[in-house]
C-alpha cells in the first residue's frame, strides 16, 4: 500500500508539473502584440513578450557595465551594475521579445539588424558581446547576485509574463551567450529613433526545455513623440492655500526640454497663475526652487536646476512685471527627491519647480 501511495504521489506531482510546463514552440505572435512600423523583425521570428507605452523613457547602456562596489542593492538583492555612459531617449515606447527559428545564431540575428538599421540611414552608437558587456550574464528574475545587461533593458519590475510562459522562460533564464547593439535612426521629421537590440542564447531550463539552445531577441525601441500635457493647471487660489498651510507647493506645469533651461511656451498657464498670486498678495515673497531627477551627475543636475529656477524668475519679471526682489531663485538638483528614481514615473515627480513662502 505504501508503494502504491508513493507511486500515486509521484504521478500527481508529474501531472502537476506537466500542467504548468511550456514545452511547445510558439507558432504565432503573442495576442495584442505588433512590431514598430519603422523596424522589421528577423524573418521567421514570433513575439513572445510585449509591452507598449504611449510615452516613456529609457536610459540605454552605451558602455560596458561596471559593478558598483558600494553596499547598494536592487529590489532583488542584486549588486548593481551600471553603464558609465548612457543614451537617454523619450517618446513612444515598445519592448518586444522574439523567439527566432531553429539553428539561428546570435551573430546572424545581429548582423541582420545592423544591416537593416544602416539601410534606413541609422548609425551604431555602441556594441558588445559576451563578458565584454560587463556585469553578469543573468536573466531578469534572479536575486542575490549581480545585475546583467538583459535586466538593464527589461527590468524585473516590468515583468508581466505569466510563469512558465515563453516570455518568462526566455527573459528569466540566464543567457548562454549575448550580443548587444545600441543604434539611432532618423524618423523623417528631424528627430532620431533609438533602439537597443539584445540577442542571446536561451538556457531552456526545467519548464522551458523547448527553448533550449535557441536564440532570443530583445528589442527596446523609442520613437520621439511629445508628451501629451494632461496636467490640470494649478490655480493661484490653490497655490495660496498650499503656501499658507504647508509653506510650499510643487508645480509640474513649467516645462523644459531635456537638459535645457529655456522655459517652453506651454508653461504659460502656470506662469500666469503664479503672477496672479503675486499680484493678489503684494507683500508675498517667494523662493523659486528647481529640482531634477538623478539622470546625469550631481554637479550637472545642480547647475541645471539653478538655471531653470533663474529662467522662471526671469519670465515672471520680464513677461509679467513682477518685481525681481520678490523672487529668490535657487537650485536643489537631485538632492531632494519626493519619489524613487528607479522608474520614469518617479523621475517625472522629481522634476519639478517648487514655490516656497519666504
Amino acid at each position: 500500500m505504501r508503494l502504491l501511495s508513493l507511486l500515486a504521489g509521484a504521478l500527481i506531482a508529474l501531472a502537476s508539473a506537466s500542467a504548468f510546463a511550456d514545452a511547445t514552440l510558439p507558432t504565432k505572435d503573442l495576442p495584442g502584440s505588433s512590431d514598430p512600423a519603422w523596424l522589421k523583425r528577423f524573418e521567421g521570428s514570433f513575439i513572445i513578450s510585449y509591452e507598449h507605452r504611449g510615452f516613456d523613457a529609457v536610459d540605454f547602456p552605451a558602455s560596458k557595465l561596471v559593478v558598483d562596489n558600494s553596499e547598494r542593492r536592487d529590489g532583488m538583492n542584486n549588486q548593481l551594475a551600471v553603464a558609465p555612459r548612457t543614451v537617454h531617449a523619450e517618446g513612444d515606447y515598445t519592448r518586444l521579445l522574439y523567439f527566432t527559428p531553429a539553428e539561428t545564431s546570435t551573430l546572424e540575428v545581429m548582423r541582420n539588424y545592423i544591416d537593416e538599421i544602416k539601410a534606413n540611414g541609422g548609425r551604431l552608437i555602441y556594441g558588445c558581446r559576451g563578458t565584454g558587456c560587463g556585469g553578469d550574464m543573468k536573466g531578469n528574475d534572479h536575486g542575490g547576485g549581480t545585475q546583467g545587461l538583459l535586466e538593464q533593458l527589461y527590468p524585473h519590475a516590468r515583468i508581466k509574463d505569466a510563469d512558465f510562459s515563453n516570455g518568462k522562460c526566455a527573459s528569466a533564464g540566464d543567457p548562454t551567450e549575448q550580443r548587444y547593439i545600441l543604434a539611432q535612426l532618423p524618423d523623417g521629421s528631424g528627430g532620431m529613433r533609438t533602439v537597443g537590440v539584445y540577442a542571446f542564447g536561451l538556457e531552456g531550463g526545467l519548464y522551458c526545455t523547448a527553448q533550449k539552445d535557441r536564440t532570443g531577441v530583445l528589442v527596446v525601441a523609442i520613437s520621439p513623440k511629445p508628451m501629451q500635457n494632461r496636467m490640470v493647471t494649478v490655480t493661484s487660489d490653490e497655490m495660496r492655500r498650499a503656501l499658507e498651510t504647508a509653506g510650499h507647493i510643487a508645480l509640474y506645469g513649467i516645462y523644459f526640454d531635456t537638459n535645457k533651461s529655456t522655459v517652453k511656451p506651454e508653461s504659460k498657464p502656470t506662469l500666469e497663475q503664479i503672477a496672479n498670486l503675486l499680484k493678489q498678495m503684494p507683500q508675498l515673497k517667494l523662493g523659486v526652487v528647481g529640482h531634477t531627477d538623478n539622470v546625469g551627475d550631481d554637479a550637472s543636475n545642480l547647475r541645471l536646476s539653478q538655471r531653470r529656477a533663474d529662467a522662471v524668475v526671469a519670465a515672471l519679471v520680464e513677461d509679467y512685471g513682477i518685481a525681481e526682489d520678490r523672487l529668490k531663485p535657487s537650485g536643489a538638483g537631485e538632492t531632494k527627491p519626493i519619489a524613487g528614481n528607479d522608474s520614469e514615473a518617479g523621475r517625472a515627480k522629481n522634476r519639478r519647480v517648487e514655490l516656497v513662502k519666504l
